[in-house]
């Protein structure tokens, strides 16, 4: 999974939203949102913005890497 696919899930869930609410909000199809989350596609950065704009957070948030350094 990538980073962005992460991020998206986290968030989808922490505003307790289903797959289908997100991709109805921000305009493309559940099977695109669910190969973002499982890293199966990358998005390009007019979808990051729309998630960003959704999700109201900023668009680096949903790119960033957030796993612990070791």
């Amino acid at each position: 999974m990538s980073h962005f696919g992460k991020n998206i899930k986290r968030i989808r869930e922490e505003r307790q939203m289903t797959l289908q609410e997100l991709a109805v909000k921000a305009r493309i199809g559940t099977n695109s949102l669910m190969k973002y989350e499982e890293g199966e596609k990358i998005p390009d950065t007019p979808t990051v913005l729309k998630f960003s704009t959704v999700l109201d957070v900023p668009a680096s948030t949903l790119l960033e890497d957030r796993t612990p350094a070791s």
